[in-house]
């Protein structure tokens, strides 16, 4: 018997049987465990949904002593009724729906899957049996809220609500200088950074849908948000900037290890930000400190190592998180470079191995942290950043990467980042594809390997009843592939926005007949967005986003243009012109989407980079 239905994540094992359940008002949802009152969260889940999906009232009851007869659903919490804590098993038969899970957490897991099937079954249930549990024990997101969005507390809430929905049981923010520590106020002043009482918030409704939400600073790397302050200064390894990979700082990016007045700084970050969060795991970051041994450490890192001077601090940094009570995590990307060095990782840390391209070498970080005995992450991510609308197949082939060889070396968790590099252009909802499909092969890897991302977008993230929206965005994520040009972390399209035009037109293997080709490639893609029928909320919200995206991809492509046909003398006025006020139209378009899911403060940084693209067309 053919599964009538698509459900995000696939389960482990589903058995479709022969007949249905007809679901009928005035039934009764019972909660059958030594502790009901931990399961009504979870019943008003479903509570709500016969009633918006299946226009069905059931009443919420606990224990047993209620007539068998108008019983509907019984939700049984059972310890050890299943072999993983998380996992559950649902029946569904024609008389009756049973689920059984050993804990609350479980229990959810089920009805989220549950409601999955009444959205699209209506009151007739098919009779089954699903047999499901995690591959992953966590499976996070960590957005990145420090360049330069912070979102709304709306936009935060309603992104928790759908990740829950989808099994992800971890939430980070990425901090560098966006919690609004009182201690140190200038840092945050310009921000508009998280407070305290909005950190609580967030965890409280976080754990209502069995989400930890992890605490997450930056702590040696990626402190330019704090060192460029007077105060801090004298803290930096190299104050006055540095060379790195990606081109000369000419402002401070690392704290100086050697300082003691460093540490003196975490602690009193740690102590003030740790209290709002009930998790017991703590992400320092320490990730890309390119300027180590350039400044302040140089004749102690010549003698050492860059490696064990960067150790020595990551440890000191471990015994300041531990006597807090709290389980490090830290970035791999350092400690990697020096596998001789792994293996004196403390074992209660947890090593997150972070790349994302689709070829990261998953496989070879995770047998260097299986062999040495460190817990680790893999952390694959979105490929949203430095694109505008996505990286679509190089985002699913990293996270598929990232989950296979996770389970292949033991990896403890899969933790998919959504960064905002250069800006943070792009839109919140280009991020729901991966955060769809990474949700899905951290749950069950092999029956959600090749899952049907655009059937899944249309349903669980777009809610699109044309079921054109999930079409667009990944076949808008993948126009990065048109021009024929690949470009690592990001798209050639979006360096086309950012760089000068003598940059554009020096970069080998951009045509002219690649940006037509671009051109008419999104045209197709988004002729059919005006037959997007969302039941959202924020339906119109998505639609400007979406063809914002696309404008700017058209803005770039033709940019490009203008940069080739300037570099060999042809310049054309009238397309200078015209950019001109295509930039103007695409700014204005983007203060209101902006303001529309995040917070004012960030967005003059984020536009400055637009305003530098509008002053080439004005010389």
């Amino acid at each position: 018997m053919s599964q009538p239905f698509i459900l995000l994540p696939q389960p482990q094992v589903i058995e479709t049987k022969e007949g249905f359940y007809s679901l009928i008002d005035n039934c009764l949802l019972l909660l059958d465990s030594p502790s009901p009152q931990a399961l009504c969260f979870t019943a008003q889940r479903l509570q709500r949904a016969l009633t918006t999906y299946a226009s069905v009232t059931w009443e919420i009851v606990a224990g047993t002593a209620v007539p068998a007869d108008q019983v509907g659903a019984t939700l049984s919490v059972i310890p050890g009724s299943v072999r993983h804590p998380q996992g559950y098993e649902l029946s569904i038969h024609p008389s009756g729906v049973h689920l059984v899970a050993g804990t609350p957490a479980g229990l959810f897991y089920g009805v989220m899957t549950l409601i999955q099937i009444i959205q699209q079954c209506g009151h007739q249930l098919p009779a089954l049996r699903i047999r499901d549990w995690p591959d992953f024990p966590h499976r996070g997101v960590m957005l990145d809220i420090s360049r330069d969005k912070v979102p709304t507390m709306e936009t935060l809430f309603a992104l928790i609500d759908l990740l829950a929905s989808w099994k992800v049981n971890q939430f980070q923010l990425y901090t560098e200088h966006t919690f609004a520590y009182r201690h140190h106020p200038d840092v945050w002043a310009q921000a508009s950074p998280l407070t305290g009482e909005e950190i609580l918030a967030l965890d409280a409704y976080c754990r209502e849908r069995f989400i930890d939400l992890v605490p997450n600073q930056n702590s040696f790397g990626h402190m330019r948000r704090w060192l460029i302050h007077d105060r801090y200064r004298d803290l930096a390894e190299c104050p006055q900037g540095c060379d790195t990979s990606w081109g000369y700082f000419d402002e401070p990016f690392s704290l100086n290890p050697l300082d003691p007045r460093s540490l003196d700084l975490l602690r009193s970050l740690y102590d003030e930000l740790l209290p709002h969060f009930t998790s017991h795991y703590f992400n320092v970051g320490c990730d890309e400190t390119v300027d180590l041994g350039q400044g302040r450490s140089k004749e102690v890192v010549e003698k050492y190592g860059v490696g064990r001077v960067y150790l020595d601090f990551l440890m000191k940094i471990y015994r300041e998180v531990k006597s807090r009570g709290r389980t490090m995590m830290f970035w791999g990307d350092i400690i990697v470079q020096h596998p001789n060095l792994v293996p004196e990782l403390p074992r209660d840390v947890i090593a997150l191995a972070w790349g994302y391209e689709a070829d990261h070498p998953f496989d070879r970080h995770g047998a260097l942290f299986a062999a040495s005995g460190v817990p680790f992450y893999v952390c694959p991510g979105t490929s949203t950043w430095n694109s505008i609308a996505g990286r679509t197949d190089n985002a699913l082939g990293n996270l598929r990467n990232a989950a296979e060889n996770g389970l292949k070396h033991g990896a403890l968790g899969f933790l998919n980042t959504d960064w905002g590099d250069n800006g943070h252009w792009q839109p919140l909802p280009v991020s729901y594809l991966g955060y769809a499909y990474g949700a899905a092969v951290s749950w069950a890897y092999e029956a959600n390997r090749d899952l049907d991302v655009v059937a899944v977008l249309n349903r669980y993230a777009f809610r699109d009843r044309a079921e054109v929206m999930g079409r667009i965005a990944y076949d808008l994520g993948n126009a990065y592939q048109v021009p024929g040009v690949q470009n690592f972390n990001g798209s050639i399209l979006f360096r086309i926005l950012q760089w000068s035009p003598g940059e554009i037109a020096q970069h080998q293997g951009l045509t002219e007949e690649g940006l037509h080709r671009t051109l008419r490639y999104i045209d197709e893609v988004m002729s059919h967005l005006e037959r997007a029928n969302m039941d959202r909320q924020d339906a119109d919200l998505v639609r400007q986003e979406f063809a914002w995206a696309a404008d700017m991809l058209r803005h770039a492509a033709k940019r490009g243009l203008w940069a080739l046909k300037k570099a060999r003398g042809a310049v054309d006025s009238t397309l200078q012109g015209m950019l001109a006020e295509e930039a103007k139209r695409l700014m204005a378009e983007f203060h209101h989407i902006w303001h529309a899911r995040n917070r004012p403060g960030g967005f003059k940084d984020s536009l400055a980079r637009m305003e530098r693209m509008m002053k080439d067309y004005q010389t």
